[in-house]
């Protein structure tokens, strides 16, 4: 794989590597983040019912001017709309008020996780949605699920960052044809700062004239790992979609790999 690429192929559906998460964006600061994102070349824009800020997200995406067909929009369902599924659907179309979603997910496993998902799939076949995915389903809750639904998710995002590879999980998504996505490469809530003070990666990052957060990136993309980091800091915006001129070498992608501590910052 080329290493200005900026998109995948999973099953014929075209992913973005890289595109803007907003857990944190709320109300005018939301549009205007999602707007400078796909100013700046963003084609992909995650969201969530939990996040409270689909109605934002599809407000940017029609300010944009972009053609609908040029952006993807991923959304959540959380495990409190489970049981009215469908409807939960078209609350999210309502709010985002689009014609489509790109990507429809589970947030988490629940008991009911199946039969909201098997909505997804009712939406898919009646063209509200596109594809469908899930986050946070690691081996054991992955190897669970699918049996028992008909359409495989084009992708699973989880915590996965230098100090939580989570390898095996990785590999075992990838060998499924499953795209991973991480939705904390930069560590998280009160952890990004001590990866951007890492010594091993501010030594790698001077070595290519890059910022930490441009290497992290990088590693994940290099990984097969898609990233959705956040910000509402245009200047950070444009910096993290700038990782498509240079490649890590394999003997810095070792060194990243030691950075490993199995350590995860967050509870699913």
């Amino acid at each position: 794989m080329s290493f200005t690429s900026q998109i995948d192929t999973v099953r014929d559906f075209q992913l973005p590597r890289i595109g803007l998460g907003t857990w944190s964006l709320r109300g005018e600061q939301c549009v205007n983040a999602v707007c400078c994102a796909l100013q700046c070349g963003y084609r992909l824009i995650d969201t969530a019912s939990f996040y409270g800020n689909e109605k934002e997200v599809g407000e940017a995406v029609r300010r944009s001017g972009l053609s609908r067909e040029k952006v993807i929009i991923q959304t959540k369902l959380y495990p409190d709309q489970y049981d009215q599924a469908s409807k939960a659907i078209d609350d999210a179309l309502k709010k985002l008020n689009l014609d489509y979603i790109d990507i429809m997910m589970l947030h988490h496993p629940a008991e009911n996780d199946v039969s909201a998902y098997r909505a997804i799939e009712q939406a898919i076949a009646k063209r509200k949605v596109r594809a469908a995915g899930l986050s946070c389903y690691y081996i054991q809750e992955t190897d669970a699920f699918l049996p028992q639904v008909d359409i495989q998710p084009v992708l699973i995002q989880n915590e996965i960052h230098p100090f939580y590879q989570d390898k095996a999980v990785v590999k075992h998504l990838q060998s499924l044809g499953i795209a991973v996505q991480s939705w904390y490469p930069f560590g998280g809530r009160g952890h990004s700062q001590e990866l951007f003070q890492n010594s091993v990666l501010l030594t790698i990052a001077r070595t290519y004239g890059k910022t930490v957060a441009q290497v992290i990136l990088r590693w994940h993309l290099q990984r097969g790992v898609t990233v959705i980091p956040g910000s509402c800091n245009q200047e950070h915006i444009k910096e993290n979609l700038a990782i498509f001129d240079f490649q890590l070498s394999q003997e810095d992608m070792q060194k990243i790999a030691t950075l490993d501590r199995n350590e995860k910052h967050d509870w699913y």
